[in-house]
């Protein structure tokens, strides 16, 4: 498990942002299953994370479409939530960082790691933005 004086920054990119941290099996059942769409980003600790997904994930929600609820676990510290969300983006192979927009409680659109890294927050944020005008 990562520190906790690590990760809380980090968290803090999100979660600052509006994203609702979620810490448990429970929360992530809740946030994920609410009506309307949810934006569940799969945190982490690694390079592509800090420079396309917090920030591409960020500057996805600033046009005009947008999910209705925001989510985040952290790989690495929210152990026993990050493993519950696994379990609800199957078929995708466990992943972080990854960002997931599900649609009353169904999963609707997914970028794993692969497609993340190596692309700047602007094509990560443009992909998100695309699946928000198809689905929110």
């Amino acid at each position: 498990m990562y520190p906790e004086d690590l990760v809380m920054p980090m968290k803090a990119e999100l979660t600052d942002k509006g994203f609702e941290d979620l810490t448990t099996p429970e929360k992530v059942d809740a946030a994920v299953k609410q009506n309307g769409t949810t934006l569940l980003v799969i945190n982490s600790v690694c390079g592509c994370a800090a420079g396309a997904a917090r920030p591409g994930v960020v500057f996805s929600l600033t046009g005009d479409k947008k999910p209705d609820h925001l989510a985040t676990a952290f790989a690495g510290f929210d152990v026993d939530a990050v493993n519950e969300a696994r379990k609800l983006l199957a078929p995708f192979p466990p992943s972080s960082p990854c960002v997931a927009l599900f649609k009353d409680g169904e999963l609707v659109h997914m970028l794993e790691r692969h497609h993340i890294e190596g692309n700047p927050a602007g094509a990560i944020a443009a992909n998100l933005q695309a699946a928000y005008n198809e689905y929110c």
